[in-house]
């Protein structure tokens, strides 16, 4: 019922007031349903296949969410909250539905309300897609970081974008990927609200005009442009039964004139919707192939639309709030740039600081390192954002006139700080010395921000000793770590419900919002009672899993075989190639009759490699070709089986990730900034067989190395390693190696996939592989019979198993968001009205 109507900032602005909850029961619940499911979507008949009824529970579900979002924001304004902005090119939100109705505690009331419709709450959820807007990793821990801010009551916003295709759809044609759009909207998308009324104008092209003030200063106009409409969709992010909702904006770019009348009525019917198309195009497709110039382009719109779109909507409010007052401006507001790709946003905060507001250079300067902060992902140079500065210059001259001038004062600073020293310059200047110069978009964040932080201790050690190491010594202030976490909301608690059941039951369920208090398991893991409940959890775990890949793929696996797990993005350094080899060297040793001490075996393998990227295509293939060999072979009696896991994503990982014996952590010492799925996996019982890398350093330091299978080289030895490398004499005296390579280049195991075998040899062969693949192969291999001794006797695997989990307390995405709040963003908690009182 709505009560009245109140005045709420003196400028005309109604609030409608609404006393009237939406009931938080089950009849409440299935009377919303019904009202959704007939009034809404008009649907009268009930069929399982077709996403009706989960729409509208969603939408039931969406009331509840906006109720607590509604007052979450009156919260904010009124008690004038530090806020943060966190912009990110990817959001791997995964399912919202099982998530929404855990934070809001109404689990058991929607299994209630779809009971009386003869419905199971599993089955319903099933209709819902994932919302594929990121590619591995980083979006979902955008995701899993928004999850703990409204946990933790943080005042966050996240800034993203709502692209039409996510992540595309993987499809395996005779062994090879194929890419199939992930058309994730194409029957709506009950969670979002659209804010059309908030949208903002992106300009593109033009040029840059210097007018003189009467005063004598010059002011800068930006004419000439092309501009797209960005256009926000609102997505209600819960924290955990606390009623605080933030929220997730995605912008989605139209045109301001979707058509050319004039041209539509002269005949012209494709050029009078050109501009619709061009605009459009900017939010199609996550990540668009960067290999031709188009799509570089077409990147560069990308990440410059958020940017600009996330920091008017920042000014828009901040006018609304208080009165276009700039004073308090950096007090009030942070925003968290999540890796390379919103770098651009410092010169974007510039420019409409100095051009729109009209602020001197130094007054933006100084509101701009007092907002920006930078959290940078990568260790790998060649993945850090760089635009040829032709191309830059092209689609946004007046930033890149700010970019130069910004350049300018830093290398006037670097000469104060080591006058005469070039190279340090040239080193650290935003713009490169090339013959085609490119943009630096990492030191341009590092420049602009007032806080940079890597994703995992050796991580952030690297980047001050290698990567940005003339930065750290212009700014050691600026650098810290915030080591990675994951949400145990969904990575334990609605992944794996039947251990979260069992976790309750011995160790309360405090565990959800205090992850650490997970180390109560230890005293239990020696228990042989308490180890038989915890193997059978995982024992129908793995059952779930096989069931999923015989539909997927048609092979039928053992629940009792080890299962060893590696699932993350398709990439030379995280060496897939490694694990390939290894199951070689099993097959072989199957082969040649020599498997006793041996265990029963199940390798699974999944990810997506970019489109563009040929060689990680190579790798797949040879994955799948390898896998139908050693699948098909009567002669090892199933006692080896290797499946590549197609189409992986989020509500892959929710039912791999509780099925795992085994946690391949394999990448390059030195090349892995943190990783995630590493903490999942050891979240959920997994034993890791990893190198020392990223985050594995830290899970090896808190489960001991009793429980951690470790192998490689190190980072100093594969630095030492560099410019004298020779993987062909270490083959030659390995004589495992030797063969497993021979049966890479054999007919009966290659196939008709010459090219991509003859690509995996050459990668491993040669002196240049960074990779240093044939350098760890004994180390793994002799960590890989570690693991079968360890399996070979249960009740100390499952001591080892619950010890991985009870010492994941430090994992938790809580422990980093309320780091990068103590030490980055200063936020206060938000209270909600009557709370306290």
């Amino acid at each position: 019922m709505v009560d009245n109507l109140q005045d709420t900032n003196g400028k005309g602005d109604l609030e409608l007031l609404h006393s009237d909850s939406a009931p938080m029961t089950a009849d409440g619940l299935l009377s919303d349903i019904t009202h959704y499911f007939y009034r809404t979507l008009g649907r009268r008949t009930v069929r399982t296949r077709q996403p009706f009824l989960y729409q509208a529970l969603a939408l039931a579900v969406r009331d509840r969410l906006l109720e607590r979002r509604n007052q979450t924001r009156t919260a904010v304004q009124s008690g004038r909250h530090r806020r943060t902005c966190y912009l990110s090119l990817e959001f791997l939100m995964g399912r919202l539905l099982r998530n929404s109705l855990q934070s809001l505690a109404l689990e058991d009331e929607a299994a209630e309300a779809l009971n009386a419709l003869g419905l199971a709450l599993e089955e319903v959820s099933e209709q819902e897609h994932d919302a594929g807007l990121g590619n591995g990793g980083l979006g979902r821990l955008a995701a899993c970081f928004l999850d703990s801010c409204a946990t933790l009551r943080l005042p966050v916003l996240g800034y993203g974008i709502r692209y039409q295709y996510g992540m595309f759809r993987q499809e395996l044609e005779n062994g090879a990927q194929r890419e199939a759009p992930d058309a994730w909207l194409r029957e709506g998308y009950p969670w979002e609200v659209q804010r059309i009324e908030l949208s903002q104008r992106i300009r593109f092209g033009g040029r840059t005009v210097v007018h003189t003030r009467s005063d004598g200063t010059l002011s800068y106009e930006w004419v000439d442009t092309a501009e797209v409409l960005a256009v926000p969709y609102d997505i209600p992010v819960p924290g955990f039964e606390n009623n605080i909702v933030n929220t997730l904006r995605l912008w989605s770019a139209v045109a301001p004139d979707e058509l050319d009348l004039d041209d539509f009525n002269a005949g012209g019917y494709a050029g009078a919707v050109a501009a619709k198309n061009a605009a459009e195009r900017i939010t199609m497709v996550l990540y668009p192939n960067a290999t031709t110039e188009n799509g570089q382009e077409l990147r560069l719109q990308q990440q410059y639309f958020l940017a600009s779109a996330s920091l008017q909507d920042t000014l828009r409010r901040w006018r609304e709030e208080a009165a276009a007052d700039m004073t308090q401006f950096a007090d009030r507001h942070c925003f968290q740039l999540n890796d390379t790709h919103p770098a651009v946003a410092v010169a974007e905060l510039m420019r409409l600081l100095v051009d729109d507001v009209e602020l001197s250079w130094d007054q933006a300067w100084d509101i701009t390192t007092r907002t920006m902060a930078y959290t940078n992902h990568t260790l790998l140079p060649e993945a850090l954002e760089q635009w040829p500065v032709a191309m830059f210059g092209r689609l946004l001259p007046r930033l890149l006139d700010i970019i130069y001038e910004i350049n300018r004062r830093l290398l006037e600073e670097i000469e104060q700080r080591w006058p005469g020293d070039e190279a340090r310059k040239q080193r650290m200047s935003l713009i490169s010395s090339d013959y085609s110069p490119m943009l630096r978009m990492a030191h341009l964040a590092i420049v602009g921000s007032y806080s940079v932080n890597g994703v995992a201790a050796l991580h952030s050690e690297l980047l001050k000793k290698g990567l940005f190491k003339d930065f750290a010594a212009l700014w050691p202030e600026k650098f810290t770590n915030k080591t990675n976490g994951v949400t145990q909301r969904r990575w334990l608690g609605a992944c794996n419900p039947a251990l979260a059941e069992l976790l309750n039951s011995v160790i309360g369920r405090g565990w959800m919002t205090d992850l650490p208090q997970l180390a109560g398991l230890k005293a239990k893991a020696g228990n042989p009672a308490f180890q038989h409940q915890w193997m059978e959890v995982k024992q129908a775990n793995k059952r779930r899993l096989a069931a999923e890949i015989l539909r997927r793929t048609g092979e039928e696996i053992d629940p009792q075989a080890l299962f060893d797990v590696q699932v993350k993005r398709i990439h030379e350094y995280k060496r897939q190639l490694l694990n390939l080899l290894h199951v070689l060297h099993l097959y072989d040793r199957l082969c040649r009759g020599d498997g006793e001490g041996l265990v029963k075996r199940v390798v699974i393998i999944g990810g997506k490699a970019a489109p563009g990227y040929v060689m990680a295509k190579h790798i797949i293939e040879a994955i799948v070709q390898v896998g139908s060999v050693i699948n098909s072979d009567p002669a090892i009696d199933e006692r080896l089986k290797l499946v590549f896991f197609p189409d992986y994503n989020v509500s892959a990982m929710e039912v791999i990730c509780p099925a795992a014996d085994l946690s391949a952590q394999i990448s390059t010492a030195g090349k892995e900034a943190s990783g995630t799925g590493n903490m999942k996996l050891m979240m959920n019982g997994a034993l890791t067989i990893g190198t020392l890398d990223g985050a594995n350093v830290e899970i090896l330091e808190a489960v001991g190395k009793d429980n951690f299978f470790l192998f490689g080289l190190t980072v100093e030895e594969v630095m030492q390693q560099r410019g004298q490398y020779n993987p062909k004499a270490i083959i030659e005296q390995d004589s495992d190696l030797k063969r497993v390579l021979a049966m890479l280049a054999d007919e009966s195991i290659r196939g008709d996939k010459a090219d991509a075998f003859n690509s995996v040899i050459h990668a491993i062969t040669t002196p240049g592989d960074p990779w240093m693949t044939a350098a760890d192969f004994r180390s793994f291999v002799d960590a890989q019979q570690a693991v079968e001794a360890a399996y070979l006797d249960p009740q100390g695997w499952a001591e080892k198993s619950i010890l991985n989990c009870a010492s994941a307390g430090q994992f938790s995405a809580d422990r980093t968001i309320a780091e990068y709040n103590r030490d980055i963003w200063r936020l206060e908690p938000v209270t909600l009205a009557g709370e306290g009182s």
